[in-house]
């Protein structure tokens, strides 16, 4: 029997997904004010395993995209937390996704993606936790090229998940090459005035 859809629980679901942009990811309490919130975590999520999907040649894209759409989708009613706080909190996921998605048109389909990706028994959700995990380190080398020193600290933690929580050969690699990569190289490598423009040598 299928299912009606209910138009004013897609709309309320749209604006609870506006919202996620004002949520604020627990590590800004160590950080601060300019750490990534969840709606750009779930963004650089998202290039990140697609990036991990080229290299361990995973062909549907489509749904990766989808995992790592509602891989955090809960803490829209749950909350975020950090290294600290996991050990305190209880989060209720599953209650609180089931009544984000509640009565929506997409309900069926996205419980059962976010179910996959808190199994983590196929290819693609491995996929989603490594590029979760992953930003993380992305956004402390960020933050330490602006003179932010945490990840200094958090090195041993940081060399742990690197070295025993990644799944994928491909993120483990990524992980490495984060070790010494510049989050500035991407600009100053890029053509730009001094490279190859007004700027450049010999003009």
């Amino acid at each position: 029997m299928q299912k009606t859809m209910n138009l004013q629980r897609d709309l309320e679901f749209l604006f609870e997904v506006g919202c996620i942009r004002h949520i604020q990811r627990t590590w800004k309490q160590f950080l601060n004010p300019d750490f990534e919130n969840l709606s750009e975590h779930t963004l650089r999520v998202i290039w990140i395993s697609l990036i991990i999907a080229q290299h361990e040649d995973v062909k549907d894209t489509g749904k990766l995209v989808k995992l790592a759409l509602v891989h955090d989708l809960s803490e829209s009613r749950s909350v975020d937390v950090h290294y600290v706080s996991r050990l305190y909190a209880d989060r209720h996921e599953k209650e609180a996704i089931k009544a984000t998605l509640d009565e929506t048109s997409v309900e069926s389909e996205f419980l059962a993606l976010w179910e996959e990706v808190e199994k983590r028994d196929t290819l693609e959700s491995k996929i989603v936790k490594d590029a979760d995990n992953l930003d993380v380190d992305f956004e402390l080398k960020e933050q330490a090229a602006r003179g932010f020193q945490l990840g200094a600290d958090l090195q041993p933690m940081r060399k742990h998940v690197g070295e025993t929580k990644l799944y994928t050969k491909t993120a483990k690699k990524l992980w490495k090459g984060l070790q010494t990569a510049n989050p500035n190289s991407w600009h100053m490598n890029a053509k730009n005035r001094f490279t190859g423009g007004d700027w450049e040598k010999g003009k």
